[in-house]
């Protein structure tokens, strides 16, 4: 999606909670001290949780605005300086503080008056912005409602034309897996990330009425096993059937289970891909020419293993380490070599001078598949079936966030 500086792209009719920020310190368990950042809000009572979404993560400067005018405070709470609106900043690490035009202090935070939108970096956001030191540089966090963070990452992950029910399995898993992050993975700093390394949010240009609607229709829901919120991943298209989560990543997870996806013949999931011997013995590692890739697959025609010979042996393996190796959407994949001719060993085959990957499939193939919670629901299963098929004994819940 094209990326805009102008917060006027965004849907101004929807309120923005009016926030009170109060602040404690934090301090991280190394060497050096880093002060963190709590706001607590006064909110109303549909909006009782912030996260902490970490947008620019340890870097050097980064820009800061609000669409109304806003307030600079600095580490004690103290407004330092007005920002009009529409206006920006340039907020630099120096010397284990931040500098923004002539003012120091270890973080600061922008407040928007009147609902406004808080800009960083190159996107604009909802809720408000703090900038806090780490290390030798500075991370910008947002600061941003749960249910209104849900509303971009629903349209960041899954194109928002789809059907609302798919759109509200998305909004679903994503609660739950932010919260599951939230309560596991939590920094002194931030919650999240903003990546693909987390979930994508890409702030108010993701938005849009449809993911607005699956977000409120379905508030507060999560996914729970055993009474605790689950680790609701997700991927792009499984290629007709998902993994068993201990045979792409570690431990074994009840809910995590391979399951089938009606998603195996959907053209925007197949996909082919080429690399020449010599790039094949690069990318996976191999000191020699290979002259025959020996797979072996698992039950779900994945690749679990793919064993190199060649002109210094025999080497094998794990499918997960293969695609990362060769960057390949999946380990849904068929591998055919491809020869030349050498007429003067009379014309018998040479050692295979490229070799083509045939597959199907997108992402780690773990949880919910999005194509296919778009199959699903186009078949007409609402959300809670189509999530309770992908998370096997998972059951959703409504809970009370703090």
């Amino acid at each position: 999606m094209t990326q805009s500086c102008s917060a006027e792209r965004a849907d101004r009719t929807f309120w923005l909670m009016q926030i009170a920020q109060t602040f404690r310190h934090y301090a991280q368990k190394t060497w050096w001290m880093v002060l963190g950042l709590w706001l607590v809000a006064a909110v109303p009572a549909q909006a009782r949780l912030l996260l902490r979404v970490a947008i620019e993560q340890d870097v050097s400067q980064v820009k800061i605005g609000s669409s109304t005018d806003a307030a600079l405070l600095d580490a004690s709470g103290q407004a330092t300086e007005a920002i009009p609106a529409m206006n920006a900043v340039v907020a630099e690490a120096k010397q284990g503080q931040i500098a923004i035009n002539h003012l120091r202090s270890p973080q600061f935070c922008l407040q928007p008056s009147e609902g406004g939108f808080v800009f960083i970096g190159e996107k604009w956001y909802r809720g408000s912005t703090c900038l806090i030191i780490t290390g030798n540089n500075l991370t910008a966090v947002n600061y941003v409602d749960l249910e209104q963070y849900l509303y971009s990452v629903v349209g960041a992950e899954m194109p928002t034309h789809w059907s609302l029910e798919a759109l509200k399995a998305q909004a679903v898993a994503a609660r739950s897996y932010v919260l599951y992050q939230r309560q596991n993975s939590a920094t002194a700093i931030f919650d999240v990330g903003s990546t693909t390394r987390w979930q994508v949010y890409g702030g108010v240009e993701e938005e849009t009425a449809s993911t607005r609607a699956a977000v409120e229709s379905t508030r507060d829901q999560v996914l729970i096993h055993n009474g605790r919120i689950i680790n609701a991943v997700f991927h792009a298209c499984a290629g007709g059937y998902t993994e068993n989560v201990e045979d792409v990543w570690s431990s074994p997870l009840p809910y995590l289970r391979a399951v089938p996806s009606p998603d195996a013949n959907i053209t925007e999931c197949q996909w082919t891909q080429s690399f020449s011997a010599q790039e094949l013995s690069q990318k996976l590692n191999y000191p020699g020419t290979i002259s025959a890739v020996i797979p072996s697959f698992d039950n779900r025609g994945r690749i679990a293993s793919l064993r190199l010979e060649g002109s210094t042996g025999s080497t094998t393996l794990r499918g997960t380490e293969v695609r990362r190796a060769l960057g390949v959407r999946s380990t849904l994949f068929t591998l055919q070599p491809l020869r030349s001719r050498v007429a003067a060993a009379g014309d018998l085959p040479a050692a295979p001078s490229s070799f083509q990957l045939i597959g199907r499939g997108n992402g780690h193939g773990i949880g919910m598949s999005q194509w296919g919670a778009k199959v699903f629901a186009d078949q007409g299963y609402n959300y809670a079936q189509i999530l309770a098929h992908y998370y096997t004994g998972a059951s959703l819940a409504t809970i009370e966030v703090e």
